[in-house]
């Protein structure tokens, strides 16, 4: 894989050439030194790539000549985080640890037991900067799908209105949960396959209040334990993506 990556989505399905936004341009020739002739891959974030050559180092309007196109298969299992907004810059982290895990979706939730309360403006400005955290992930891995990133929404909300999952997963120290690979094993012993859209909800700094579980419990979610220590809230995401990552590139 070419040392260079650049997003970009282009109005044509087969380009000859693709132009670069004023960012991904400033990215590529400035922050990389990217010159002409260069090899570059370029992505739209839906899995289709351009190998390219750097054309034009325009700073602000850089050409990639198109050698060739091809279109990514997904990841196998759709996995959706849905995470309570932790203090600070963790979801940061977070976002961009999902991306390279190849999250298909990121649901920031505040909880009752979120300190973090963002207002109408100051959401959308935090949806922007964890986009724009996922794109650089992206192109850091070789990631060509982007995750969706939805709007910031209660937790009470988002669980009552998940549907359409093969499996919804809630990490737990509660008594009685149970392993991923349990959960695994008898999803694939009654439907014969493995889960191809799977949910992981996880709490904030000290959890989900005992009302947000009991919620999660009536709407089918089922209580996953990560062990016997008590994780932080990045360290239970990246955890449990990647556990359910790896485990679903092995169920046949």
């Amino acid at each position: 894989m070419p040392d260079f990556r650049a997003f970009c989505t282009p109005p044509t399905a087969e380009p000859a050439e693709l132009t670069l936004s004023a960012d991904e341009s400033h990215h590529l020739v400035t922050v990389n030194r990217a010159r002409p002739g260069d090899p570059v891959v370029a992505f739209d974030g839906r899995g289709t790539e351009w190998t390219c050559t750097l054309a034009s180092d325009r700073k602000n309007a850089a050409v990639l000549a198109v050698r060739s196109r091809r279109q990514a298969p997904p990841l196998r299992g759709a996995l959706t985080l849905a995470q309570a907004l932790p203090k600070g810059a963790v979801m940061d982290a977070i976002v961009r640890k999902a991306t390279e895990l190849g999250a298909a979706a990121i649901v920031p939730l505040v909880s009752e037991r979120t300190q973090v309360h963002l207002d109408g403006d100051r959401s959308d400005k935090k949806t922007g900067k964890w986009q724009t955290a996922a794109l650089e992930a992206a192109k850091q891995c070789g990631n060509p799908f982007l995750p969706e990133i939805a709007p910031v929404q209660p937790a009470a909300t988002f669980i009552a209105a998940a549907h359409g999952y093969d499996l919804k997963l809630i990490a737990s120290l509660q008594p009685g949960a149970k392993s991923l690979k349990a959960v695994l094993a008898a999803f694939q012993a009654a439907q014969g396959r493995a889960p191809q859209k799977v949910l992981w909800l996880v709490g904030p700094e000290g959890d989900f209040s005992p009302a947000e579980l009991d919620q999660a419990a009536a709407c089918g979610f089922t209580p996953i334990t990560l062990g016997p220590l008590v994780l932080r809230c990045e360290t239970a995401a990246t955890y449990a993506l990647s556990v359910l990552r790896h485990e679903l590139q092995d169920v046949s």
